[in-house]
């Protein structure tokens, strides 16, 4: 998955993730850049793990699940 892709995946993400996230995270910039840090995040763990991230949708599921940690992480810190 090349870089631009990850960053348009992690903006998706972002988004979503706000919208799941109780509370609504960080605000919509906030949110984009949680997602774009959760993208690589997520795309590391799910390596990690050994899952195969093939396709779209799988990105964009990895991707919310890093953002989602990410917010945790984050919210746990705050």
């Amino acid at each position: 998955m090349g870089i631009i892709t990850l960053i348009i995946v992690g903006l998706i993400a972002g988004y979503l993730a706000g919208l799941i996230w109780k509370g609504g995270g960080f605000g919509l910039a906030g949110n984009l850049i949680v997602g774009v840090a959760g993208s690589f995040l997520g795309r590391f763990l799910f390596n990690l793990l050994g899952f195969g991230i093939r396709g779209f949708p799988a990105q964009v599921v990895a991707a919310i699940a890093g953002a989602i940690v990410l917010l945790w992480i984050i919210n746990k810190i705050r």
